[in-house]
């Protein structure tokens, strides 16, 4: 696939992929639906670093045409020249289902990015999912480490898109001459995000993504200090013997106080979370 992208635009993927410090030379595993919003990240790492990508598709199993999904997804990277696998989960999807069939994903994403010798996984969330993450947090009252809703890393994950918008994906796959896939998921207003989404696009309003990522980005600035002061408070004020944490919090601001019970907490149960 020969296609010619403005500088500027891979410029700016590389400077968000360099903003994560990923190493040079590390492999990464794209996981890649085939929707427009995995397809263009797949397209700007196949970019910006040939021969350090694999891409990956989970089928779920949940509808008809997963299948040949994941095998039209298979198509196009083999014309891109780009290593790619179909991951399917052992265990039928249950219970809450998209709880479940995320669980089931990374899982999948984690065993193939050890399989294949890849130390990151890039998912595509973008400034748009950004911005529905931070309304639906808002709306359910949540502080600020819910407000700071999708973070850039999480461990070993990776999301370079969050400072680009859905029409620009989209835009790129245009460019690309590539067809992207349609879940009907995304219709289903049962699911709160999609709500979210059809609000934002049917009402007038002064809210912009950019902008939502932003206040996302510093509220997680906020919340890794509040951890910080925290983990650093623990050392100062927490004691520990066979049977009891005791911990001095008289004086300390109320969402501290929070924090060092969550982490007392922690302490008595680590193989849980217990808030």
């Amino acid at each position: 696939m020969q296609v010619t992208f403005d500088a500027a635009l891979l410029d700016r993927f590389n400077g968000a992929v360099n903003a994560l410090h990923v190493p040079a030379g590390a492999r990464i595993l794209c996981a890649v639906s085939g929707g427009p919003d995995s397809l263009a990240l797949l397209i700007l790492l196949h970019k910006t670093m040939p021969d350090r990508v694999v891409a990956a598709t989970v089928d779920h199993g949940l509808r008809p045409e997963s299948a040949d999904e994941a095998l039209y997804v298979q198509r196009m990277c083999k014309d891109m020249h780009v290593p790619h696998v179909i991951l399917s989960p052992t265990e039928k999807i249950s219970g809450n289902i998209q709880s479940s069939a995320r669980h089931a994903r990374y899982t999948l994403l984690a065993q193939a990015a050890e399989q294949h010798d890849c130390a990151y996984i890039a998912t595509a969330h973008h400034a748009d999912d950004q911005l529905e993450t931070v309304l639906m947090r808002l709306a359910r009252g949540s502080g600020v480490d819910g407000l700071s809703a999708i973070r850039s890393t999480n461990g070993h994950i990776l999301r370079p898109l969050l400072g680009f918008t859905k029409d620009e994906l989209i835009s790129i796959c245009a460019a690309a001459g590539l067809n992207p896939v349609a879940d009907p998921s995304n219709a289903n207003t049962d699911f709160e995000r999609v709500a979210m989404r059809n609000w934002l696009a049917n009402t007038q309003h002064p809210i912009r993504a950019v902008r939502a990522g932003r206040t996302a980005s510093a509220l997680a600035d906020a919340s890794e200090a509040l951890n910080w002061m925290t983990e650093t408070l623990t050392q100062e004020r927490v004691q520990r013997d066979t049977a009891t944490i005791m911990c001095d919090a008289r004086d300390v601001p109320r969402e501290i106080q929070r924090r060092l019970l969550i982490h007392c907490l922690q302490m008595l149960c680590p193989a849980r979370r217990c808030h």
